[in-house]
This record gives structure tokens, C-alpha cells and sequence, in this order.
């Protein structure tokens, strides 16, 4: 059987990204090879090498438990494998949040963190860059039967007393559903795992896939790590609800906080009602059960208040068994097709579009750099062979001439580099002051101060006001950055402007550079955490308190992450603004020198004039060889950037 649409296209993007890189490579090179390039040019392309290799495409699935999850997994990318790899049956199959990606640096198993995590308040993310925390259990991909029953082991749970499930957060003896989970001998059931990592070398997953199965949506209010970073930043989120219990009070609170809202103008969020195999009644006919599912389909989107188009019918369940035995007729009715070519066309084109413009716009600035070399390489011969041309015939003291006036040119460009080299002080002080603004002990230092406040507030309203000042301080301090940029950016065009005028250097404007995205990270932040919290009032802090205070470490993290982040942008986009400014001083250097010295070469008579011009001649047809060459590449970038996605069926092993 051929690959499912989605599974189809995700390879056909894959191999996209695959050619696209290869062309980037050769580019990369050429460069070398031509000695037109160095340390900067090389960490750019490297850096947008790695980008593309390391692209992860993110699909999350949420849903209170019995809804069919872990089934619709199995039914879009693992019936290929011919059985059911994910645990599925009714009840709670997956305890815990679960990440299903590949890795080729780490052995094929599941990692999973200890539930007993959670009396801390470490993050998730904090603990992935410790492995030694986490128990390791192999998996054996060559063995289905043994990949099922290490699967299943995501899924362990273990009854304990209540004051250790209030502990964990796992128990609010006011909620009244947590009440009817007291067993008959007063201990509560929890999971044995906070969160587990499966690397496996599925075909998809090696391509850049990254699956998350959520474990039912009460997790999505009691593990920040969910609502404040896996689910923002997934590609695509597919909200399950089953024909079979309608949509609940929950699922509503859930769709409205942490879902549907991020919907305006943003792809990739899609309802699914699964389970429709529910409806199909062997007395009513084809068109009375089809009505049965657009009726449910309308009852879920005036309560969702999305359009029906937004909801897809699917049965999962029927739709794996379909696959596994081939079953076309029943693959059909089940109508799994429309969903995952629903999810081609929102996933797949949006993030293909994003790494188009991102590459695009990298590597037109590399290729103009290299334009910008090859152009004044050229113009030092073009000024070389007009002056030696100009010798022909002339005597000796034309020649003296002519000498003296390129040691005068000489001593002038010296001067104007005693200026370039102020120039560069004065960059490294602004610089040393903008990395002032982002700095992370600076940061470090008022989270460690937050949490001390939190730990000495009795009320959450004490919190509050300690974090509405962590996100203005945070937020002045990119502002203030944001302003440091403007001033290093005004005054390198500045000096790139008088250089050009009084050297003749090419024209250049440096590139511009906006904190946008790290103020939209932080409001995103800010707005999830009053959402969350600011309604809370003077609340004595109990178990609420305990999980304000691991949102607060979630938040935290996050803001670390964007600093990095910006420090990393920062950094390279300095290099980016310096970088040209100093190709063009060595080139113009290196061809002044040149110059005086194929002078004093004729003047001495040691070299002919015929022979001179000859050697120039010929490194002017090779630079135009190299501008050819380079025109080339770029055209094969573009064709790989602009070429359509071939679909093809590749089966998998």
C-alpha cells in the first residue's frame, strides 16, 4: 500500500530540504576553494547548515483521556508497521506527557523522568540536559513484540497516599473529581513518570518529525511545561473529541484557553472528532449516518465557535485496522484521508514557506558579500591595468610619477585606518554596553531575586506584583537594547558612508536588526501567566501556590531561552555589520599594495610592462569566470529554494 498523504508529503518536504541543503553546501565550497571566504562567512553558512539539517516539524495531540490519541498516532504513522505500536485500549493509556522523535547521537530508547521531579521546581527542560536522571530502557526496533511492551511502560502508574500526590501536585482534595479517586484503601493513583522521550528510527521521525502525545488535559493545568512551551510552539495541534461523549465543560475551557485562541490568522489548529464508527448503525443507511455526523459536526462548532470546516469526523480505531489490512473500502468510510492531507496543507506548505524566506534572505547576504569581494578585486585590477596602460611610451619620470602618487594614496589609506581602528574601540565599547542590556548573570540575579520574594509572600497577590515587575524590567532591558542597536547602527553607516568618499569603498548600508520576536515571546508569557494567575486574588497559597511557583521556573526558563537566543542574534548580526566594512579595508590593502608594487617592479626594470599588463589581464578574465561561477550557484539556490515538492511513494522497512 502507498504512503498516506500526509506521510507523503512530509517526505517530499524532507527531500526538498535535503536538496536545498546540498546547494548551500556547494556554495560553501566554491568559497573555499576561490579563497573567498573566512572564519565569519563560514560560521553563517555552517549555521544555516545545521538550522536546516536539525528542522523539526512539532504535531501535538491533546485530549482528555479515551478519546483516542495514542489510536490516531498509530492509524497516520505507524500502520505501515503493521500493528499497533502505541499502547491503545480503553482507559488511561498515556500517563504522561510523551515526546516521539529521532536523534541519531543517542541510542534508540525511552527516557523517562521519575514523577518524584515534581516536589522540586525544576523544569522539564532543566532536567533534559541530564540524562543520568532519567531511567533508560532500550528498545529493540527490530522486534515488535518488544517495542509494544517497552512502550508500554510509559504508561505505569502506582497508588499512593494522598499527602504524596498533593506533593507532586496531583491532588487538590477540593477539586471534587480528584475526591472520587480515593480508593477504598485511602491511596490515589498517579503516574510513575513527569514526562518520557522516545527515540526511535522511524522513517518520519529521522526526517525531523517530532510527535507529542499529551496525557489527558488535566496535565495541561498542573505541567507549565505544556501550556507555557510545547504547545505554543508546536507546528500543529489536532484537539481530539470523541462522537461518542460530545464535547465536555472541559474540553471547552481547554479549546478557548490554550488552544483556539492563538487561532486568529495562525494555521495548523485542528478539531478532531474521532470515533465515528460509533454512529454506524447497521438499520439506518449511508446517507441517515452521514447526516448523524455532520449534526454532531455543527453541534461542535457552534460550541467551539469555529466553522465546521475546521472539524474533521475520523475513526481511528478503523481506520489503523483499515491500513494494516489493507482495506480501501473501510480506509474510506473512515476518513482519515481528508485529515491528514488537512494537516499537508496546513503544516507542511506554512513551514516550508518559513524556511524558504529564512534561507533566501541568508543566502542573498552571503552572495552579496562575495559580489562585494569579487567587484573590488576586480576594480583594484581595472585601476592597476589603466595605469600601467597609461605607461606605455612614457619614460622614467612618468613612471617616478606615478609611483609617488600610489605611496601618497598609500600613506592617505593609513591614515584612514588609524581612524577604522578608533572606529573599532569605539564598536567594542558600544557592544560591551548592548551585551550590558541582554547580559544572563544580570538576569540569573533577578530571577534568584523573585524567588526569594515568592518564597517569603504568603499571598499570591505578592507574586503578582513581583512578576508584573520581572516582565517590565525584562521587557525595558530589550527596549533599551533595541535602542544600543539603533546607535551602533547609525554609526556604522556613518563610517561606512565616509570611507566610501574618501576611498572609493563600495556603498554599504548595514543590515538592520529588530527585537520584535523577544517582546512577543515575553508578552506571550506575561499574557499566559495572568490568565493563569492573576485571577486567583489573596488566596492563601496551597497546591495552587506550589504550581504558581513551577509556572514561575517554566517563565523563567523561557526567558533565559530568549536571551540566549538574542545574545546569539546579537552577536552574529555585529559580526554581520563589521564583517564587510573590514573585507573591504584588506581588499582595498591588499590591492594598493599591489599596485605600488607592480610600479616599482617596471620602474627597477625588472619586470616588463607587456608582462604586467599580460598577468592582469588574465586575473581580470579569471575574476570574471568567478562572477560567473557564482551567478551559477545562486541560480541553482534559487531553483532548489523555488523548486515544487516531488511526492513520491517510498515504503517504509
Amino acid at each position: 500500500m502507498g504512503h498516506d498523504n500526509l506521510v507523503a508529503d512530509f517526505e517530499a518536504y524532507s527531500r526538498w530540504r535535503e536538496n536545498l541543503t546540498k546547494s548551500i553546501v556547494d556554495i560553501q565550497r566554491w568559497l573555499s576553494e576561490q579563497d573567498l571566504n573566512d572564519a565569519q562567512t563560514n560560521m553563517r553558512i555552517q549555521h544555516l547548515v545545521d538550522k536546516l539539517r536539525d528542522d523539526k516539524l512539532n504535531i501535538a495531540f491533546v485530549a482528555e483521556f479515551s478519546r483516542g490519541k495514542s489510536e490516531l498516532i498509530n492509524a497516520i504513522f505507524f500502520a505501515n508497521y503493521k500493528q499497533r505500536i502505541l499502547p491503545s485500549s480503553a482507559g488511561r493509556t498515556t500517563m504522561c506527557p510523551t515526546e516521539l522523535m529521532y536523534e541519531s547521537s543517542r541510542p534508540n530508547a525511552i527516557q523517562l523522568l521519575p514523577i518524584e521531579t515534581r516536589e522540586g521546581d525544576t523544569t522539564t527542560s532543566e532536567y533534559k540536559r541530564y540524562p543520568d536522571e532519567w531511567k533508560t530502557i532500550q528498545l529493540d526496533v527490530n522486534s515488535g513484540e518488544a517495542m509494544v511492551t517497552a512502550f508500554q511502560q510509559v504508561g505505569q502508574t502506582k497508588r499512593v497516599t494522598i499527602e504524596e500526590a498533593k506533593k507532586y501536585g496531583l491532588f487538590d482534595e477540593k477539586d471534587p473529581d480528584h475526591r472520587l479517586t480515593i480508593g477504598p484503601d485511602g491511596l490515589v493513583e498517579i503516574p510513575c513518570w513527569r514526562h518520557a522521550i522516545i527515540n526511535f528510527p522511524h522513517p518520519l521521525l529521522k526526517q525531523g518529525l517530532v510527535i507529542l502525545d499529551t496525557p489527558g488535559l488535566n496535565a495541561i493545568g498542573t505541567e507549565p511545561e505544556l501550556t507555557l512551551n510545547l504547545l505554543p510552539n508546536a507546528h500543529a495541534i489536532l484537539f481530539l473529541l470523541a462522537a461518542d461523549t460530545g464535547v465536555t465543560k472541559t474540553d471547552i475551557e481547554v479549546w478557548r484557553s490554550h488552544i483556539g485562541k492563538v487561532q486568529g490568522g495562525q494555521r495548523g489548529r485542528i478539531v478532531v472528532l474521532n470515533k465515528i464508527d460509533g454512529l454506524w448503525d447497521s438499520l439506518k443507511s449511508e446517507t441517515e449516518i452521514d447526516a448523524e455526523i455532520s449534526k454532531q459536526v455543527k453541534t461542535v462548532a457552534d460550541l467551539l465557535s469555529i466553522k465546521t470546516n475546521q472539524i474533521y469526523p475520523v475513526s481511528a480505531q478503523k481506520g489503523l485496522v483499515a491500513k494494516i489490512n489493507d482495506d480501501q473500502l473501510l480506509l474510506s468510510r473512515c476518513r482519515l484521508g481528508a485529515l491528514e492531507q488537512a494537516l499537508s496543507d496546513e503544516l507542511i506548505p506554512s513551514k516550508q514557506e518559513i524556511v524558504r524566506d529564512n534561507t533566501q534572505t541568508e543566502i542573498e547576504d552571503l552572495v552579496l558579500a562575495t559580489r562585494g569581494i569579487l567587484g573590488a578585486r576586480r576594480d583594484g585590477v581595472m585601476e592597476q591595468l589603466n595605469e600601467l596602460k597609461a605607461l606605455r611610451g612614457k619614460n622614467q619620470d612618468v613612471i617616478s610619477h606615478m609611483l609617488d602618487k600610489i605611496q601618497e594614496e598609500k600613506e592617505h589609506f593609513e591614515r584612514g585606518m588609524q581612524r577604522f581602528q578608533a572606529l573599532r574601540s569605539v564598536f567594542s565599547q558600544q557592544t560591551n554596553i548592548l551585551f550590558g542590556y541582554l547580559g544572563m548573570d544580570q538576569l540569573r540575579a533577578r530571577i534568584a531575586k523573585i524567588r526569594l520574594e515568592m518564597e517569603d509572600s504568603t499571598f499570591s497577590t505578592g507574586l503578582t506584583s513581583a512578576m508584573q515587575k520581572f516582565f517590565k524590567d525584562v521587557n525595558a532591558n530589550i527596549s533599551k537594547s533595541a535602542e544600543q542597536i539603533a546607535e551602533i547602527q547609525a554609526m556604522m553607516a556613518a563610517m561606512y558612508k565616509k570611507f566610501s568618499e574618501e576611498h572609493g569603498l563600495g556603498s554599504v548600508t548595514p543590515p538592520p536588526f529588530s527585537t520584535l520576536k523577544y517582546h512577543k515571546e515575553i508578552a506571550r508569557l506575561e499574557k499566559s501567566f495572568n490568565e493563569h494567575f492573576n485571577t486567583l486574588g489573596a488566596i492563601v497559597f496551597t497546591t495552587q501556590g506550589k504550581l504558581t511557583r513551577k509556572f514561575f521556573e517554566t517563565i523563567a526558563s523561557r526567558v533565559v531561552y530568549v536571551y540566549e537566543v538574542a545574545n546569539r542574534d546579537v552577536e552574529n548580526w555585529l559580526k554581520a555589520v563589521m564583517a564587510p566594512m573590514e573585507t573591504q579595508v584588506r581588499e582595498h590593502q591588499l590591492q594598493l599594495r599591489r599596485r605600488l608594487e607592480s610600479v616599482k617592479r617596471i620602474h627597477k626594470a625588472t619586470d616588463t610592462l607587456e608582462d604586467r599588463i599580460q598577468e592582469l589581464e588574465e586575473i581580470n578574465q579569471s575574476i570574471s569566470l568567478q562572477s560567473g561561477e557564482l551567478e551559477a550557484l545562486l541560480k541553482k539556490a534559487y531553483n532548489s529554494l523555488n523548486a515544487p515538492m516531488q511526492i513520491a511513494e517510498v515504503k517504509v522497512a
